[in-house]
């Protein structure tokens, strides 16, 4: 027999209101992916430590029964497992399998282990959402699609990025997540050293 008991508090932390937060959450992250290196506000929910509030109104938007998603490094633990589990049902699955993977850039690491999508199915790729430190408009020079001429955001490194914009149409978009910060990076977009 299997032991179904979730964490103290897997229960707690989720939206108040979940048809407005979520779709407030779900505008800001849009925003944030339209626009790389544009950082927004995510909030209305408390995670269980030790992932961020950005990253958990990331998971409460875009995950649900249909989405597989990794959590790697210290996100892989009872509570947040069981979190996710209790507020979105997402499956839990090996990095290979997943729509969507939480994590620090290390923990993430090596990100070819994730999913790019196919020449017919670009779109099938994952969506790495990656807990930060430091989250500013300092740092790599972005440039590309939403754009405005450049913009510069504080990545955990340039040449993973370099390399899968080379991929494109192919390759994975990451979220990058910092206490209730969030910024986008779409695969589409070309970094480059500040």
């Amino acid at each position: 027999m299997t032991d179904t008991t979730l964490s103290p508090g897997a229960m707690a932390g989720g939206f108040a209101d979940a048809p407005t937060q979520s779709a407030e959450g779900f505008r800001a992250i849009l925003l944030a992916l339209s626009r790389p290196g544009q950082i927004v506000s995510l909030t209305g929910a408390v995670p269980p430590a030790p992932m961020p509030v950005a990253a958990g109104v990331a998971a409460l938007v875009l995950l649900d029964n249909t989405t597989p998603v990794h959590l790697a490094g210290a996100l892989d633990c009872a509570a947040v497992r069981d979190w996710i589990t209790f507020h979105t049902a997402a499956p839990l699955v090996c990095a290979s399998e997943a729509v969507f993977a939480f994590g620090r850039w290390s923990d993430l690491a090596p990100v070819s282990r994730f999913a790019i999508g196919t020449p017919d199915y670009p779109d099938r790729a994952a969506t790495l959402v990656v807990v930060t430190d430091r989250l500013d408009d300092a740092g790599a020079t972005l440039r590309g699609p939403g754009i405005d001429g450049a913009a510069r955001l504080s990545l955990p490194e340039i040449a993973a990025f370099r390399a899968n914009r080379a991929l494109f149409p192919l390759g994975f978009d990451t979220l990058l997540t910092c206490g209730d910060r969030l910024a986008g990076l779409p695969r589409s977009t070309r970094v480059e050293a500040a």
